[in-house]
This record gives structure tokens, C-alpha cells and sequence, in this order.
């Protein structure tokens, strides 16, 4: 989408002075954005992050660790916040890509359910911290870059095509649009009982219907209005109807908020509790055995590894940034910074830091380079302070806005050539696991195995990249590990 497509308007002409050293450092009018574009781009970005500021505590301090302890829920959200603001600004400034940092929710939930209940949560954030060195050291080599490159542009294309999918999905569970059925069969269906029941999934549908008109009318910063419009709407209705969380002390409310209330209580101003940080233990390979702790370490870098260059993928094509072969500008850098995500999250005890999807909203309303990012992490930052102010966009809210840009980025699968079916059966496992599994990497890795399986016994091997092989097999090795760890006793 060009910048023109996303806010109406023709990129304004090259700054002057300061501003003109800001424009030719982030490619501001070179990428065809202008500096309004770009600050929009970047608040965009924030609102449909923020939710992480809360969502993230709530996996993490939901869960005591061996030993018996948990992490408190405001020191998880100070540090949530303060590693997704500066994170996001190195990223920004190193990279210059408008793709926002915070805790991936893969990694938090797997260390959430899995990992502490082996080792102490100081533990299980230094297996996050060494999962992060040998990323960074994978990106330093090159290595990690040639293995990019090793992706043949069809499967790039296939990423894409299902990260939107799988962030629509997000969106549209998130809102209570689509619920679990609690059965075998089907597995899930629409709202409560196959129809849409409670107000706050009718505020997603409200939002939905006013955002895809502005986009459909190409008017400029159609998601930011839709957002605060409908999050203004939100607060109205909860004034008046007094729906209250879903969860809460007194029992499950079906008909209420799934995760933040639109109102404000109490104070909105707070210092941030920032002693997490550097609240780190190598100590599992000594509680646990080496091998146990280092298949831990394995889970990690494959799901870090791979969630990421996905998500990069998809927001890079996007953003109109990615070449005929799916690869973009600086792309050593921003993966040499992703690593050092994964190390700042464990090392501030946030979990993993990586790119989030939710950084198309901000290239669906225009951003185009890294100085969206420092507006999205300056924001974050604040937002340490005024934790009860970003709760106030509700997820049924935000939630809209994915679906939404899921919908953009569904536009790439024209560009890919279905005429072979050894291309058509990869392409299409990759776009359909990632949304069904709930994981970027396992829709990866079933296009990565299928398109080495189905290419090679098809007579089309000597197409097929040696590390594309090795990777290939790694996918297989994290698909299998269930069985392998129980025999190996693990």
C-alpha cells in the first residue's frame, strides 16, 4: 500500500534543517510517508500494542514457579512497558522499519505453562536470555540472514498471506466473535451459542463496520479514528450498561470486557516498580540436567527464530519494502536487534521481546520507516507511568483494527503463482496452520517441510536450498520433541 493509498494525500515535500537530516536518515519522503504520516503511523501502532501492557502481566503473575513464587502483576507491566518502548526505538533507529517490540505471546505463555513449572521464574528468564545470544549470534554470523534468503519467495509471500490471517483470527476471538465450542466438533463457532450476544462484541462489529468504511473511503487516518471514535463509543456504553470484566473475584461475567475495562478508576498517574530487573539465574541446567534445559533452550530459539522472520516478512511486504525476492532494507541489523530483544526481555524478566503484528495497523495507516517507532516507543515509555490511561482501549476495540489489516495483507496471495500444485500444497499448509495451531512458527515449519518433501519427490530438488534442507529437518526434529523428550525421560 502507498503512502498516497493509506492517507489520501501525496507525500509532502522534503524538510528543511533538522528535519531534513530526521527525513534522509529514516527515508522519511524517499519511502514516499511525510512526518504526519509517520507520528500517526506510530500512535496507531501504540493503541493496538498497549493491550501487552496488561495481557502480558496477566500470563506471567498467573503462575508461581517451583519454588512456589510469582512475579507481581505492576512490577511485569513497568517492565512490559520499558522494554517494549526502548526496544522499539532501538529498533527503530537501527533498522528504520516501523515495526513496534514487545513481549511475544508465544514465548510468555510457553514459559508461563511449561517452563516454571521446572525451574524458578529467575531460571526460566535466563534459558530466555541465552535463547537471545544464540539468536543475536546466528544474526551477527549471517547465518540467520542466509536462511532468510534461503526461502523461496513463494513461501515469503505464504507468510504473509497467513500472519494476516492469523491476526484477523486473533482479532476475531479476541473480540468474542469467534468463541471455543468446548466440543470436538465443531471446535468453535460464532459468539455464544452461533450468534453475537454480548455488547462488547457488538462495539467490535460497531468498530469494524466504521473503520472498514473509512478505509473504503480512503480517508486519512481511518484507523486512528476508528480506534479513538470507538473507544470513546466503548466508554459510553460502559458508563451506562456497567458490563465489568469477563473475569474477575466474583466469577466469570460472559457479557462483559475480555480483558481491559473502558473506564478510568482511581488514579492514572504511578511511579513504575522496576526491580525485575536483572532478576536473572542460569541455575537450570544444574536443576534440571544439561540436556533437559537445553531442549528448553531449543523450544525458545525455534519459536523466537521463526515467529519473527515471519512477522518481518509479512510486515516488510506490507509496507512495500521487501524486494522481488522478499527481502528488505538493513535486514542483518533488524535481525541482529530482534535477538537483542529476547536478551533485554529476559534479562528485565518481561519475557522475549520481538516484532509484533500488530505493527501493520501502523502500515495500514501509513508508516513506512523507524520514526514511527520512536513515537510508538516514547509512547510505551509513558505508558509506564499511566497504566490505568492505555487499559482504557478495550480488546474488542483493538481487536477490530487487526481484522482489518489482516484483510490488507490477505491482498499478497494474488502474486503468487498457483499453477504448480508442488507450490499450491506448501503455500496453502503455511497460510492455513498458522491461524489453526495459533503459531506463526508451526505454519513455517509445515510450508518449510512440505515444500521440501513435495518440490523434491516431484523432481524439483536442485530448486531447493541446502539450508532450506537443514531447516527442513530442525522443523521436523520441533515438531517430534513431545515424544523425544518423554524418551528421554524429560
Amino acid at each position: 500500500m502507498s503512502q498516497s493509498t493509506a492517507t489520501g494525500t501525496p507525500p509532502s515535500t522534503p524538510p528543511s534543517g533538522l528535519k531534513s537530516r530526521i527525513d534522509s536518515y529514516f527515508e522519511i519522503t524517499r519511502r514516499g510517508s511525510n512526518f504526519a504520516t509517520e507520528v500517526r503511523g506510530g500512535i496507531v501502532t501504540f493503541v493496538t500494542m498497549a493491550y501487552i501492557v496488561i495481557l502480558n502481566p496477566i500470563i506471567l503473575s498467573g503462575h508461581a514457579d517451583i519454588e512456589g513464587y510469582a512475579l507481581g502483576f505492576p512490577q511485569v507491566a513497568a517492565v512490559t512497558a520499558l522494554t517494549a518502548g526502548v526496544m522499539t526505538i532501538l529498533f527503530g533507529v537501527i533498522a528504520r522499519l516501523p515495526f513496534g517490540f514487545a513481549a511475544g505471546l508465544g514465548i510468555n505463555s510457553f514459559l508461563a505453562v511449561s517452563v516454571v513449572g521446572q525451574v524458578t521464574w529467575a531460571e526460566a528468564m535466563g534459558l530466555v536470555v541465552i535463547n537471545g545470544l544464540i539468536i543475536v549470534l546466528l544474526a551477527a554470523t549471517g547465518l540467520r540472514r542466509l536462511i532468510f534468503e534461503a526461502v523461496p519467495i513463494q513461501l515469503k509471500l505464504a507468510i504473509t498471506v497467513g500472519i494476516g490471517l492469523f491476526i484477523a483470527f486473533i482479532g476475531l476471538v479476541n473480540a468474542g466473535f469467534v468463541t471455543s465450542t468446548g466440543v470436538a466438533s465443531p471446535p468453535v463457532g460464532l459468539g455464544t451459542n452461533g450468534s453475537v450476544a454480548t455488547i462488547p462484541t457488538m462495539v467490535f462489529v460497531i468498530t469494524l463496520v466504521i473503520t472498514g468504511v473509512l478505509v473504503a473511503r480512503k480517508v486519512k487516518g481511518a484507523l486512528l479514528i476508528g480506534l479513538v471514535g470507538s473507544t470513546i463509543i466503548a466508554v459510553i456504553v460502559e458508563a451506562i450498561f456497567k458490563l465489568g470484566p469477563q473475569f474477575s473475584d466474583a466469577g466469570f461475567n460472559p457479557g462483559g470486557w475480555s480483558l481491559s475495562v473502558p473506564e478510568l478508576t482511581g488514579s492514572l498517574v504511578s511511579l513504575p516498580d522496576l526491580s525485575l530487573i536483572g532478576d536473572v539465574s542460569f541455575g537450570s541446567f544444574e536443576r534440571i540436567g544439561a540436556l533437559a534445559a537445553l531442549m528448553l533452550v531449543f523450544t525458545l530459539v525455534f519459536t523466537n527464530f521463526f515467529d519473527a522472520m515471519g512477522t518481518m516478512t509479512g510486515l516488510s511486504n506490507e509496507a512495500k519494502l521487501a524486494d522481488k525476492d522478499g527481502n528488505f532494507p538493513r535486514l542483518k541489523s533488524a535481525l541482529v536487534v530482534e535477538g537483542i530483544g529476547a536478551v533485554a526481555g529476559g534479562f528485565t524478566s518481561s519475557s522475549s521481546n520481538t516484532v509484533f503484528i500488530e505493527s501493520g495497523a501502523g502500515i495500514g495507516e501509513g508508516a513506512r520507516t523507524g520514526f514511527a517507532n520512536i513515537v510508538t516507543g516514547l509512547m510505551f515509555l509513558v505508558a509506564m507511568f499511566f497504566t490505568p490511561l492505555t487499559s482504557i482501549v478495550p480488546t474488542e476495540v483493538a481487536s477490530a483494527a487487526l481484522v482489518i489489516v489482516g484483510a490488507m495483507m490477505m491482498t499478497q496471495i494474488k502474486d503468487i503463482d498457483f499453477s504448480e500444485f508442488s507450490v499450491l500444497l506448501p503455500v496453502f499448509l503455511t497460510i492455513a496452520v498458522m491461524p489453526l495451531t495459533y503459531s506463526i512458527a508451526n505454519g513455517i515449519g509445515a510450508g518449510f517441510v512440505a515444500w521440501v518433501l513435495i518440490r523434491s519427490l516431484s523432481g524439483k530438488a536442485k530448486g531447493i536450498s541446502p539450508l532450506l534442507w537443514i531447516v527442513a529437518a530442525g522443523f521436523l526434529l520441533f515438531f517430534v520433541r513431545g515424544p523425544i523428550e518423554a524418551m528421554l525421560g524429560l
